[in-house]
């Protein structure tokens, strides 16, 4: 198990007063500081190059990210950048590459703290507190190195929009996304189910807000598992947005800490079945700096513990997961006959 991060990620500094503030790379810091005293390891991340971001990203957005350099600009409604942003973006981009590079050549978990997160970020915009999309340009990195086949999983508390739209039409990519809906940014509805070669390989679980974490449990055991089991990803990555925490500001949701435990164990069983444990986990949202906090210590405890066996369901009410499960059957069963069919 390594981890991924660097202090420098406190110098992406939006106005005072906004959700993504210094103090999330604070916790993760404190976080960093405490796995290395336990004896973990942690890495400092690279710079990702331009050519690794023009492989989900337009030279022409890339260029307009690079001219904010030392400027504080407003880029959309609610993302903004400070005079250093331009450079950490493009570090935050370079974890994530360095946890698919480790994982891969290690066959062992990594986890990339990084900020600004990336999932919103288009290839031609920046969205959503997001300016390079970390996780796309880790899972095209990867796929440049020659693996066939990767998984996405995201479970950030907002629809990933701009990792869908960057491999919409594209069969070795599975975009997998549990998030609230309708809600923050609008995407995410169950027929949205990829294009062309691609069409089958996005899936979206939209859950209404409120959903907890039998809900999830409930999800991943029916909907999520199967399908990643029947991709049969070389890597998966994780879009780890804490953000659907129930102490969380801008979410609806109701998971807890130990929730978000439980949906790390299903991703590291399926990571063991499927790909000889690859996985590899980047952080995305999360705004209570107590759970942030609290999230980041159980998924590393997770991550180094190892796959756990498969425990009994949640209990709990399901009525949202129920709800839901039946209506990505009757959308996506045609692409996964005997799978979800």
């Amino acid at each position: 198990m390594r981890l991924i991060g660097s202090d420098r990620f406190g110098d992406h500094q939006p106005p005072n007063g906004h959700p993504e503030r210094p103090a999330r790379s604070r916790v993760m810091a404190d976080v960093s500081r405490r796995w290395v005293e336990t004896g973990g390891f942690l890495t400092a991340p690279r710079i990702a190059t331009r050519d690794e971001l023009f492989r989900v990203h337009s030279l022409t957005y890339v260029d307009q990210v690079a001219g904010t350099a030392g400027k504080r600009v407003q880029l959309d409604q609610d993302t903004f950048t400070s005079s250093s942003s331009y450079g950490i973006a493009r570090l935050a981009a370079g974890a994530a590459i360095g946890a698919v590079e480790f994982t891969v050549a290690e066959q062992a978990p990594s986890m990339a703290l990084v900020r600004p997160p990336g999932h919103h970020a288009e290839a031609d915009r920046a969205m959503g507190f997001c300016l390079f999309n970390n996780v796309a340009v880790a899972a095209a990195s990867a796929r440049v190195a020659g693996l066939e086949r990767v998984a996405i999983v995201d479970y950030d508390v907002h629809h990933g929009n701009g990792t869908q739209w960057m491999f919409y039409d594209d069969p070795t990519v599975l975009y997998v996304s549990l998030h609230q809906f309708p809600f923050y940014p609008g995407t995410g509805a169950v027929n949205e189910v990829g294009s062309a070669g691609g069409r089958g390989f996005t899936l979206n679980i939209p859950l209404e807000a409120g959903s907890g974490d039998a809900d999830y449990d409930l999800v991943m055991r029916e909907l999520v598992a199967p399908v990643v089991t029947a991709f049969h990803p070389k890597l998966i990555l994780l879009s780890a947005g804490y953000d659907a925490h129930i102490r969380d500001p801008l979410g609806g949701m109701e998971l807890s800490t130990e929730g978000y435990s439980v949906m790390t164990s299903h991703i590291q069983r399926l990571a063991a079945s499927c790909c000889s444990g690859m996985l590899a986990v980047v952080t995305e949202g999360g705004y209570d700096i107590q759970a942030l906090e609290s999230c980041l210590d159980s998924t590393l405890l997770q991550l180094a513990g190892g796959p756990t066996p498969m425990g009994r369901p949640i209990r709990g009410d399901t009525r949202r997961a129920e709800a839901v499960i039946p209506m990505v059957r009757r959308e996506l069963g045609q692409y996964w006959p005997g799978v979800l069919g």
